[in-house]
């Protein structure tokens, strides 16, 4: 009889059995790596074809003078990135100093604080605001936000805070700061969505820790719960660099760089978005496509920092502080 339990699985084995180096899994591990090498691929060949067409741009001026210059003008022919990559990162930066604090206090609140039942139903509107195409967020912002701006939050600023170089200047409402905090706005569901996921996820020991070493319950929050949410922030930030249409209606879309944030500006999706139509040398076409390729590389760079942060989150947030 003991001799009959070998003989039984293998045959059961030379049957068919499927183990782990059988042909199906073979064929299915390589279809995933044929996948994932051909988004790289994709990336690639985008890198390669903006590269290509701004050849032209590349013959009539050097890579650190156009992104450090600062006049666009395409009847003379000169380009500069420099205004539309300080206003993209001015927008993004104002964005996420309007939007981290509440995202963050929503999450905690939402995983840490209030009942399950009412945790549900205040995401119900946070994902109703993802919902909302971006251009509804410019019109909204061109006619509620920026007369609000023009006509009491600017004014306010500037006779309390006007010796700040950030709040000087006339209250137009275009510019800036109407950009950030429709940013913010756009931006809030993202990290609040992932903010919610992560924190669900926090080992439940770390927070039991903090607590029996004395800490109240909103310091274990801090030290084991919210170090987990940064790199909701980042994938926040980077959907920010990106958006287009409702930044473009409400920048003011001057090429220029000023310290307040009042003063109207231009980013990168902004300006390839308004003036790609109407290009029609092959130097203002190559510099358009220069812009997009400061662009692609200033999320890549962010994008490589998400991953970095999240796999330092995988290893506990005593890393992280490390």
């Amino acid at each position: 009889m003991a001799d009959a339990a070998p003989a039984v699985l293998d045959a059961h084995a030379e049957g068919g059995h499927r183990g782990p180096g059988n042909l199906g899994d073979r064929v299915f591990n390589g279809v995933l790596w044929t996948l994932g090498i051909m988004v790289l691929v994709v990336a690639g060949l985008i890198v390669l074809n903006l590269a290509l067409v701004a050849r032209p741009l590349a013959k009539e001026h050097s890579i650190w003078g156009f992104i450090t210059s600062t006049e666009w003008n395409p009847i003379e022919e000169h380009y500069g990135a420099l205004p539309f990559l300080y206003g993209t990162l001015v927008t993004s930066a104002v964005s996420i100093v309007l939007a981290v604090p509440i995202a963050i206090g929503l999450g905690l609140f939402i995983t840490q604080f209030a009942p399950p039942k009412l945790g549900r139903v205040l995401t119900i509107p946070v994902e109703l605001l993802a919902a909302i195409p971006s251009v509804v967020y410019g019109l909204w912002g061109l006619f509620v936000v920026v007369p609000w701006l023009r006509s009491a939050i600017e004014p306010w600023l500037g006779k309390y805070f006007g010796w700040v170089p950030l709040f000087t200047g006339p209250p137009i409402g275009l510019g800036y700061l109407a950009s950030g905090l429709i940013l913010a706005v756009m931006i809030l569901p993202t990290i609040v969505a992932v903010s919610v996921e992560v924190m669900k996820t926090t080992p439940e020991a770390n927070r039991e820790a903090a607590l029996a070493l004395g800490a109240t319950k909103w310091e274990s929050v801090m030290m084991a719960v919210i170090p987990y949410s940064r790199a909701a922030v980042l994938l926040g930030l980077g959907r920010a660099l990106g958006e287009t249409m409702a930044v473009t209606m409400v920048i003011g879309n001057a090429p220029q760089i000023s310290a307040s944030l009042f003063a109207p500006g231009y980013s990168l999706p902004a300006v390839i978005a308004n003036e790609f139509a109407e290009a029609v040398s092959s130097v203002h076409i190559g510099a358009l496509a220069g812009l997009g390729l400061i662009l692609f590389a200033t999320t890549f760079i962010l994008n490589a920092a998400a991953r970095v942060l999240v796999t330092a989150v995988q290893k506990g947030p005593g890393r992280i502080s490390g």
